[in-house]
C-alpha cells in the first residue's frame, strides 16, 4: 500500500514538471529563421570596424609575432599525428632566436618555436641568429611550446617522457652476470654487455660509477623495465661521422686515428667512422712479424692515407711513412768493399738476409756464404746470429745491398825483375875448334877417312 502511494507522488511530480517546461517553451520569444547568431554579429561588426580602422595599413613593413595563445590553441585542434614540426622525427635544423637565463629559443619554422636548456651546450653557446640541429621531445600545451634537446645530447629522463630512441645519461652502479646496472635520472635499468661497445669488452667493472650516454631501447613503466644501449648510439653517430669523413678523404692525407683491433697481418684503424687496414709491412721500416708487437687495441696514431677505393671502401693505411727513410742516406752510411756487422734475420733456399740496422736490409746468396760449396743455408748460418759481412754492390733505388761472407782473395805479390841494360857488354863467343871432329865422311882433297872408311886393298 505503502509503495502505491510512493509511485503515485512519483507520477505526480513528474508531470508537474513537464508542465512548467512547456509554459516555458511557450512563453519564450522564438528566433527568427533567417537571424543570425549574436556572436556572429558581433565577429561581423568588429571585423567591420576593424576593416575601416586599418585601411591604408601596410601589414608587410612590421613583423608580428603570432601569440602564444593562439599558437596553442591552434595545437590543440589538431589531431594528435597532426602536430607539425612535432610529429616530424628525426633532428631538425632551426634558428637560434634568443637566450634568456637557462634557456634557449629556437625557431623551426611553420609558426613552430621550441626551448632547450642551456646546460645541453658544454661548450660555447650559440648565438642569437646560429643554426642548430636539435630532436623534438615534445609538445607543452601549456606554453604553446615545442620541448627540445641538442642532437645527440641527453634529456632529463621520467617514466612519462621515456621511450624507446630516446637518449639519456645513465651512471653504472654496479656489474651483474649480463651486463650493467645502470641508474637514469633515479630510474632503474640495465645496460647488456654486449651494448657497452662496439668492440669486445673483457672487463665490464672498469665502468662502474662512469656515466655513459645512452639510448633507450625498452621502456616499460607498468613492468618497470628500462633497457638502454650504448653501442646502438655509437653506432649511429659513427654512420653520420663515415659519410662526412669519406666526403673529404684523399689520398696523401696524414689523419689522426685509433686501433680498433689487431690481427697478425696487421691493425684496423678507425679515422672517424671509417676503418682502414695498417698493414704490418707499412707499420715500420724494420721487419714486423707480428702486429702485435707494435700497436694495441685503443693506441692513438697518425696514419698517412695510402690508396682509397670508394667502390669497395677500402683505405690503406701507412706509419712508417711520416718517419724519414733509412734509404734515403745509404750512400753516406755504406759503400762497395766496406765490412759491417749485421743480423740475421731470415733464411731462404737461395741464401740469407742480415739486418745492418733498422730498415737497411742485405742479401748473402748461397754462392758467397763459403769458399766452398754448400748444400744447405743452416750448415752456414742460423737466425738471430751476428756475422761480419763484405759490402758487394749497393742499389739504393731498388732498396738491394749484396752481401758476402767468403774471405777476399789471397793476392801473390808480384816481383819485378829488372831488364837488363842495352849497353851492357856482349857474351864472350867460342874460341874456335883447332882439333877436327871425327866420324862422317872425309872431305875432298883431304886424304883422310872417315870414322867407317875402309882402307884400300893391298
Amino acid at each position: 500500500m505503502a509503495d502505491t502511494n510512493f509511485r503515485n507522488s512519483n507520477t505526480k511530480i513528474d508531470d508537474a514538471l513537464d508542465a512548467a517546461l512547456d509554459a516555458s517553451k511557450q512563453g519564450a520569444p522564438q528566433r527568427p529563421a533567417n537571424e543570425v547568431p549574436l556572436k556572429r554579429q558581433w565577429d561581423a561588426e568588429l571585423e567591420a570596424e576593424l576593416e575601416a580602422a586599418l585601411e591604408g595599413f601596410d601589414a608587410s613593413k612590421f613583423d608580428v609575432a603570432t601569440p602564444r595563445s593562439q599558437a596553442a590553441g591552434e595545437r590543440k585542434k589538431l589531431a594528435g599525428g597532426e602536430r607539425g614540426q612535432e610529429s616530424r622525427s628525426g633532428p631538425q635544423t632551426g634558428k637560434v632566436i634568443a637566450i634568456r637565463g637557462k634557456s634557449i629559443f629556437v625557431d623551426l619554422g611553420a609558426k613552430s618555436e621550441g626551448v632547450l636548456p642551456v646546460d645541453q651546450f658544454e661548450d660555447a653557446l650559440p648565438q642569437p641568429g646560429e643554426m642548430i640541429e636539435v630532436v623534438v621531445d615534445h609538445f607543452d600545451t601549456d606554453e604553446g611550446l615545442l620541448i627540445l634537446s641538442r642532437k645527440g645530447a641527453a634529456v632529463e629522463a621520467n617514466w612519462e617522457n621515456l621511450r624507446k630512441g630516446l637518449i639519456v645519461e645513465a651512471r653504472v652502479t654496479k656489474t651483474n652476470k649480463g651486463g650493467l646496472d645502470v641508474e637514469v635520472d633515479g630510474i632503474r635499468g640495465f645496460l647488456p654487455i654486449g651494448q657497452i661497445s662496439i668492440n669486445r669488452v673483457e672487463d665490464a667493472s672498469v665502468y662502474i660509477n662512469q656515466k655513459l650516454r645512452v639510448v633507450v631501447t625498452e621502456a616499460n613503466q607498468r613492468e618497470k623495465n628500462l633497457v638502454v644501449s650504448c653501442r646502438e648510439l655509437l653506432e649511429r653517430e659513427r654512420e653520420e661521422q663515415r659519410e662526412k669523413t669519406w666526403a673529404v678523404l684523399e689520398e696523401g692525407q696524414v689523419r689522426h686515428g685509433v686501433i680498433r683491433s689487431v690481427k697478425d697481418f696487421g691493425a684496423f684503424v678507425d679515422i672517424g667512422g671509417v676503418d682502414g687496414l695498417l698493414h704490418v709491412g707499412e707499420m715500420s721500416w724494420s721487419r714486423i712479424s707480428n702486429a702485435g708487437e707494435f700497436v694495441k687495441v685503443g693506441q692513438e696514431v697518425e696514419v698517412k692515407i695510402l690508396k682509397l677505393d670508394r667502390q669497395t671502401k677500402k683505405v690503406s693505411l701507412g706509419l712508417k711513412q711520416l718517419t724519414p727513410s733509412p734509404w734515403d742516406r745509404i750512400g753516406e752510411t755504406y759503400s762497395r768493399g766496406m765490412v759491417v756487422t749485421g743480423r740475421v734475420t731470415r733464411l731462404m733456399d737461395f741464401g740469407a738476409f742480415v739486418e745492418l740496422e733498422p730498415g737497411i736490409e742485405g742479401l748473402i746468396h748461397i754462392t758467397e756464404l763459403s769458399p766452398s760449396r754448400v748444400r744447405r743455408v743452416t750448415d752456414i748460418v742460423k737466425p738471430e746470429q751476428e756475422v761480419e759481412v763484405r759490402i758487394l754492390k749497393i742499389e739504393a733505388e731498388a732498396k738491394k745491398i749484396a752481401l758476402s761472407l767468403r774471405p777476399l782473395p789471397t793476392v801473390t805479390p808480384v816481383v819485378e825483375v829488372a831488364e837488363e841494360e842495352e849497353d851492357e857488354a856482349p857474351a864472350t863467343p867460342k874460341p874456335a875448334r883447332k882439333i877436327p871432329l871425327k866420324g862422317g865422311k872425309s872431305g875432298p882433297g883431304t886424304g883422310e877417312g872417315g870414322l867407317f872408311s875402309l882402307s884400300p886393298k893391298e
